[in-house]
């Protein structure tokens, strides 16, 4: 705007900048939205007005009376000391900060700021571990600013309150309130892609000392662990972060004594791995053993098996390196995971693991052989009367290979009464290891406590008494003084699933009270999970109540965020799963039942219910559905308005109507599939915004007034998973995953709808067609498309449309003509079908195959073959095409489909493809021949990376011509090699495609080992068919390639 001048095009911009909203605005006066956008207007009309005198005449008396308001209420609030209370101003007051954060950003700032510190400071709280000496200053609490109030800031003033707060939260002498951290992280929220800012490296560049501050690391680790995880993963940078803190993890898991920053930034990246939706490498330059601790490892490879069983793996490098990856995992754990946890592992990772040698025996001889020292030393050092100077002296004097053993040992002395040891004497010796030696005493004291129980059974003892003994000893460790991590001894007991009892006392755990109470007091003292709605005063948790004895020793910078109860959050999600592989359905639900409310704190609670039902799909009670469902908020998530009836009903299992399949898909339509911005008919441009009535529910069946915002929410309103467009969709995997009928019906469900598409939306909505529904009078469209055969046209092979679809609004729902809205729909559906997990892949494959094997113009015997040429022709024609003139196809639509879906296939999960092609052979005539490869074809330049399955697909290529085509095939009737010169023309192309890497160039070589492969197909081939692939042989005498190769002419053989 400063450049504006009395050029005629900049004044023209100034007259369009001076509308601004005006098409939006409410008409009536007083209503809220209508006097923030007015001043809004203002706000741009008062910098034009003062930027350039030449444009003072486009603005009227009313705007600069408004402009003269908005300045006189300025001086008013923000004259002498008067501090202004922004959680009671009115629309009016708050429209007109907004302008002034436009106009004035920096006396703007400045009065916030002043807010955040208001309440000025006090010393902390006593019960701190301050040497007397030395004071902590800490900020008294204020109320953190409204989301309301921040949404209407300008860019400008967001910027300047980020810097000034980092300057303060993390430079400051003060420590900072939890407001302005909270108001520091809803800025970051509210505008994701100009303020987002990798914290670690962020403030290493404003300043390389600052990170080295006492109490800024812990700080950042709980900013990104408790309020900025999703918007991390929104930008694609959990990556980046996981590196940054495996740097921490590395220098810290072996330093005596650093366990506060070493937990929390474990339990970051266990929640950074978690979230990850796509193959990742464990370290950033890709070699070398993990880095990560022993507990992160496990983890990692529970996390590998989620991802590649309910995402798969996109890329084929991938797949090559996972071998790397796991070699690089278990160059520093030793751990074997249990038959039950493999069987629901994917092939991939379950082949690579399965052979591994479970040392646990080992570990109990050890154990064995060192106990008689072990309980010596523990005896002295853990004796209620024990010296405490010993301490020091076991410290200094102890062999490493028995410091393994202590918690292994008092748990031995403890006999059930945890008051037989000095648990002050146990604290300090836990509290001089390092992190990872604690965690090495805590996997070694759950396998010698399962022995244990083992050994005392055989003795005669009740399980019912050893349970109860070893669950008090274990609360004694983690509830009553804190001195182990409680989510690392859960998560060791879980590993040990294949013992009998280490998941009932996990779940006994998690049914005491003092672990529930924990719960219910975090939950109290967090507020609302939707932190950033949250308006009242937060509540500073003393240090030792949040983090527990073991994590506060020496600490003396306070939590924000922070709690031990918090650390849970990953880990009751890991606990469901080992419960369900393990068949106890009832007490997961029960787990879910209890920590529901608590699992809402979950930042990646959506993620968590998605996954779980593709992983354990077709193995999960319809009881237990629903109970995960109820992890959501379900107000919140845009189901199907029939959705729960579906998923709830006493009766019969039914498969849900079509109409109810049809609305999930044109609930894609609207809110996934990016929108047509004409209209094919008119030309006329659509308005997007029109063409989606966003309802409460995308996906209801009831039509309604659009209301647009709903499709733009705020990046905050859908942290997890993102955006709305991938809420909608996650949704709609989600429901089909909960549905209570096999796949099979599902995919049958969707493909009918996609066959008969073009018909049903045609007849009901476009011409006298519409007239009926029914079935027997059908539609004007053939499904032979041989356009104007008598045969077509008789009732008994019309294409009908889809009975069981409410189609009287259907079109006009979505804005599109029936046309467009057919095609979109198909497209809706491959993408739907790509995000389910492998079973439904192989039914669609199979349903595909049957539709086309049973189309009746190719199963019937009399067709000439010009016939069937013609029928080929039209049948494969794209539907965007073959839509403008009513000759779409029930295998066009089907082969419309497959492409869609494969396109949304992530690599790995492209092997099962071939699948459909074995079910359709053998071919018989050359318009089968021209299916599969138009079927498959488009396949091909996708696999230029992934030379194996590529080469897996051109052989099944070439072996279906050799169906038509072989030296020993007795066709019904002669066929033409001249019929098919296209088909070879594309085999040349896509063979220089993928040698190349890419767009075929002048210089392309098909590669060596294709040419031997096409070489050895083309010999079961007719003469004539042979010769026309010549050139695609490793023979450098008739190849012009091989010729021309310079690795097939150095080695001629």
């Amino acid at each position: 705007m400063g450049a504006l001048n009395s050029d005629s095009r900049k004044v023209e911009t100034t007259r369009k900048i001076l509308s601004f909203h005006r098409e939006d605005r409410c008409t009536d006066p007083n209503n809220p939205q209508s006097i923030l956008l007015d001043f809004i207007s203002s706000c741009q009309n008062l910098r034009i007005w003062s930027l350039n005198t030449s444009t003072r005449e486009y603005l009227n008396n009313e705007q600069l009376q408004k402009g003269k308001q908005i300045d006189e209420w300025w001086r008013q609030v923000s004259k002498g000391d008067r501090m202004m209370d922004y959680m009671n101003m009115d629309d009016r007051s708050v429209g007109m900060f907004w302008v002034v954060s436009y106009t004035m950003a920096q006396p703007a700032c400045e009065t916030v700021m002043n807010w955040l510190s208001s309440a000025g400071v006090t010393e902390l709280f006593p019960g701190s571990n301050l040497p007397p000496n030395e004071r902590l200053m800490v900020m008294r609490e204020v109320n953190p600013l409204p989301m309301s109030l921040l949404t209407g800031f300008s860019l400008n003033l967001c910027l300047k309150l980020a810097l000034q707060m980092e300057d303060s939260i993390f430079g400051g002498q003060v420590v900072a309130s939890i407001a302005m951290v909270e108001t520091y992280t809803r800025l970051m929220l509210l505008a994701p892609h100009s303020l987002f800012r990798s914290l670690f490296s962020h403030l290493a560049q404003r300043n390389p000392s600052l990170l080295a501050k006492v109490g800024v690391t812990p700080l950042v680790l709980e900013i990104v662990n408790y309020r900025l995880l999703p918007l991390y993963r929104y930008q694609g940078k959990t990556k980046t972060l996981m590196y940054d803190i495996t740097k921490i993890i590395s220098a810290l898991k072996v330093k005596r004594g650093d366990h506060r920053v070493l937990r929390l930034a474990e339990n970051l990246c266990m929640n950074l791995i978690l979230s990850q939706r796509d193959f990742f490498s464990l370290k950033r330059e890709g070699k070398g053993s993990t880095e990560f601790t022993e507990t992160l490892n496990r983890i990692t490879v529970i996390a590998l098996a989620i991802i590649i069983k309910t995402r798969g793996i996109a890329d084929a490098d991938h797949v090559l390196y996972l071998q790397t990856m796991l070699e690089q995992i278990m160059a520093t754990s030793q751990h074997t995971w249990s038959e039950k946890t493999l069987r629901y592992f994917p092939s991939l990772l379950r082949d690579a693991l399965i052979g591994r040698i479970d040392k646990r025996g080992l570990t109990i001889q050890a154990w064995q052989q060192a106990e008689t020292t072990v309980i010596n030393q523990c005896t002295q050092l853990l004796s209620p009367s024990a010296d405490p100077t010993y301490v020091k002296t076991y410290l200094s004097h102890s062999f490493p290979q028995h410091r393994q053993y202590l918690c292994a040992g008092a748990w031995i002395l403890m006999q059930g009464h945890p008051e037989n040891i000095n648990s002050a004497n146990l604290l300090r010796v836990l509290r001089e290891f390092s992190p990872e030696e604690v965690t090495s005493n805590i996997y070694t004291m759950v396998d010698v406590l399962l022995h244990h129980i083992h050994v005392e059974l055989q003795r005669g003892h009740s399980l019912q008494d050893l349970l109860f003994k070893a669950c008090a000893n274990i609360s004694f460790f983690v509830l009553t003084h804190e001195l182990l991590p409680l989510d690392i001894l859960l998560l060791a007991l879980i590993d040990r699933d294949d013992d009998p009892h280490a998941l009932r006392i996990v779940i006994t755990l998690l049914d005491r009270q003092e672990l529930q109470q924990r719960v219910k007091l975090y939950c109290m003292n967090r507020g609302p999970p939707e932190h950033w709605l949250y308006s009242g005063l937060f509540k500073r948790v003393e240090l030792q109540k949040a983090l527990g004895n073991h994590l506060s020793w020496k600490e003396r910078y306070p939590t924000f965020f922070d709690d031990i109860a918090a650390r849970l959050l990953p880990v009751i999600p890991l606990i469901v799963y080992r419960l369900i592989e393990n068949d106890a359905m009832d007490s997961a639900d029960r787990v879910l039942a209890t920590y529901s409310s608590f699992l809402a704190y979950y930042p990646l609670r959506f993620s968590f219910v998605r996954d779980i039902l593709a992983y354990f799909y077709g193995h999960l009670p319809g009881k237990l559905i629903v109970r995960i469902l109820n992890v959501f908020d379900l107000s919140k998530i845009p189901f199907s308005e029939s959705f729960p009836q579906h998923i709830s009903s006493s009766n019969p299992v039914m498969c849900p109507p079509l109409d109810y399949f049809a609305t999930l898909l044109l609930g894609l339509v609207n809110n996934v599939i990016p929108a047509l911005n004409y209209n094919s008919k008119s030309g006329s441009t659509m308005d997007a915004s029109l063409r989606a009535p966003h309802n409460k529910s995308p996906m209801t069946s009831q039509s309604g007034p659009s209301n647009v915002s709903e499709g733009r929410k705020e990046f905050y309103q859908n942290q997890d998973p993102g955006t709305y467009t991938q809420l909608v969709l996650e949704t709609a995997v989600i429901e089909i995953l909960s549905l209570p009928v096999s796949a099979s019906q599902i995919v049958s469900s969707l493909v009918q709808i996609v066959v008969n598409i073009q018909p049903t939306l045609i007849q009901t909505s476009n011409g006298p067609y519409g007239a009926s529904n029914s079935v027997g009078q059908g539609s004007v469209l053939p499904t032979s498309p041989s356009g104007g055969s008598t045969d077509s046209l008789g009732a008994s092979r019309s294409t009908p449309s889809v009975s069981g679809i409410n189609t009287s609004s259907f079109v006009s729902r979505s804005g599109y003509t029936c046309q467009q809205l057919s095609c979109l729909l198909i497209q809706a559906c491959g993408l739907l079908l790509a995000q389910l997990p492998p079973d439904f892949h192989m039914q669609l494959y199979m349903e595909a195959s049957r539709i086309i094997k049973e189309s009746w113009w190719l199963a019937d015997g009399k067709r000439s073959l010009g016939e069937l040429d013609s029928a080929v022709g039209y049948a494969l024609l794209d539907p965007t095409w073959a839509a403008q003139d009513n000759t779409s196809t029930a295998i066009g639509n089907i082969v419309a489909l497959l492409h869609s879906f494969f396109s949304n296939l992530p690599q790995e999960w492209l092997e099962g493809t071939h699948v459909i092609i074995k079910h359709l052979r053998p071919i018989t005539s050359v318009a089968m021949l021209r299916i599969v490869f138009r079927i498959m074809g488009p396949l091909l330049p996708r696999l230029v990376n992934a030379h194996t399955l590529f080469n897996k697909t051109l052989a099944l290529l070439l072996n279906t011509m050799g169906d038509v085509y072989g030296k020993n095939t007795l066709p019904p009737a002669p066929v033409e090699a001249s019929e098919i010169a296209d088909l070879i023309d594309f085999l040349h192309h896509v063979v220089h495609y993928e040698g190349q890497g890419g767009p075929v160039q002048a210089s392309s070589k098909p590669r060596p080992e294709v040419l031997v492969l096409t070489g050895r197909a083309a010999e079961s081939l007719r003469p004539e068919v042979q010769h026309l692939l010549s050139h695609l042989k490793p023979d450098v005498n008739s190849s012009i390639y091989a010729a021309t190769h310079p690795k097939m002419v150095q080695n001629p053989s």
